[in-house]
C-alpha cells in the first residue's frame, strides 16, 4: 500500500507539473514590438474600428446590460454579459492608475490584447476577444494604448465576474488558449486584393467580427468550419445573423447593400438594424468609406456557409 501511495504522490505531482506548464501564459517581450512611434489620429480610428466604447463605457441607464451607452469617452466599464458560464462584469479602462490602465506600459497593453494576460500574469476569459485582437498590428495596438491614454481618467468599482465554479479557475484558461489561440498576427492573402485584405484585417482583427457571428462549441471555442454563419446569442434570447454569402445570410446582399448598412444603419427592405448591432454600425459609420466598402467586399468573398439556427429557449 505504501508503494501505491508513493505511486499515486509521484503522478499526481507529474500532472500538477504538466500542469503548470500547458498553462504558462505566452508573453511577448520588450524585443517583440517594433520601433514605433505612437499615432494618435490612429489610435482613434482603431478605438472606433473596434468599438471599445460599446463595452467599455458605462451603460446608460445605470443596469449593467443596457446596450446603450452614457459617454464613449468615459470607459469606466460595469456593462455584464450573461452568458452560460456566468456573468462577466466588463472592466475599467480608462487612463485611471488605480482602477484603469493608467499604469500600464504598452507593452502590457499589447500583452493583455493580443495574449489574454493580464500585468500580472493572469489569463484574462475569451469573454474579452483576444482572439481576434491577436491577428492586430503591432502598431495599431501601440497607436491604441497612446490614444486611451488621453482620455479621461475615472474611477469605477467594477464587480468581480460571477461564474459557475467550474470556471472560476484562470489557471485553467491556459489549456483553452492552446486550442484556440495561436499568437499569429493576420496576414494578407497575397491571391487577394489589397480591399479585400484590408476588409480580411478589419474583420478578423480589431472588428472582432467572428466573435458574436460565429457559433461556439461547449467550452467557448470557435467553430472554425462555421466561421461567420451565425450563432446563437452569447446573452439572452435570439440569433445573430449569418453573415457569410449564404442564401440565409448575405446571399441575396449586394456590395453597396453592406456598405449602406455599415454607413446607416438601414437594411435593403428599408428597415433598420437593432439590438447590439446598432453600436456596432455607429462605429462602423465613423470609418472611412473606403474601410467600409472594403469590409463589404471582403464578406461578400467569403466562403457561403449555411447556419444552424439554435436560438437559446427563453428562461423559465
Amino acid at each position: 500500500m505504501r508503494r501505491v501511495f508513493l505511486l499515486l504522490f509521484l503522478l499526481s505531482g507529474l500532472a500538477a507539473g504538466l500542469f503548470y506548464i500547458l498553462t504558462m501564459p505566452s508573453l511577448l517581450t520588450a524585443a517583440d514590438l517594433p520601433n514605433h512611434e505612437p499615432d494618435l489620429k490612429n489610435g482613434g480610428y482603431i478605438f472606433h474600428a473596434g468599438g471599445c466604447a460599446s463595452c467599455h463605457a458605462a451603460p446608460a441607464s445605470g443596469k449593467c446590460n443596457t446596450l446603450k451607452i452614457q459617454d464613449e469617452l468615459k470607459l469606466v466599464g460595469g456593462r455584464c454579459l450573461k452568458t452560460d458560464f456566468g456573468t462577466f462584469y466588463v472592466p475599467n479602462i480608462s487612463p485611471d492608475k488605480e482602477n484603469g490602465i493608467g499604469g500600464w506600459s504598452a507593452l502590457d497593453f499589447i500583452n493583455a490584447m493580443a495574449r489574454g494576460v493580464s500585468p500580472s500574469g493572469s489569463h484574462y476569459y475569451p469573454a474579452f476577444p483576444f482572439t481576434s485582437y491577436q491577428r492586430m498590428k503591432l502598431e495599431d495596438l501601440i497607436d491604441l494604448k497612446a490614444y486611451l491614454d488621453t482620455l479621461p481618467p475615472v474611477k469605477s468599482d467594477v464587480p468581480d465576474h460571477d461564474l459557475v465554479l467550474l470556471f472560476r479557475m484562470r489557471r485553467g484558461l491556459g489549456l483553452w488558449k492552446l486550442l484556440y489561440l495561436d499568437g499569429k498576427l493576420f496576414v494578407p492573402n497575397p491571391s487577394k486584393s489589397a480591399a479585400i485584405n484590408r476588409g480580411a484585417y478589419l474583420v478578423r482583427g480589431p472588428g472582432h467580427c467572428g466573435e458574436c457571428h460565429t457559433p461556439r462549441n461547449l467550452i467557448g471555442g470557435f467553430l472554425a468550419d462555421k466561421a461567420y454563419s451565425g450563432a446563437a446569442a452569447a446573452e439572452g434570447e435570439g440569433f445573430v445573423p449569418n453573415i457569410t454569402p449564404h442564401k440565409d445570410g448575405l446571399g441575396s446582399w449586394s456590395k453597396a447593400d453592406i456598405v449602406e448598412l455599415l454607413e446607416t444603419g438601414f437594411l435593403p427592405d428599408f428597415d433598420v438594424i437593432g439590438g447590439a448591432m446598432t453600436e456596432v454600425q455607429e462605429n462602423m459609420a465613423k470609418l472611412t468609406a473606403e474601410d467600409r466598402e472594403a469590409i463589404a467586399g471582403y464578406l461578400k468573398s467569403l466562403k457561403p456557409i449555411a447556419s444552424k439556427k439554435r436560438e437559446k429557449a427563453p428562461d423559465s
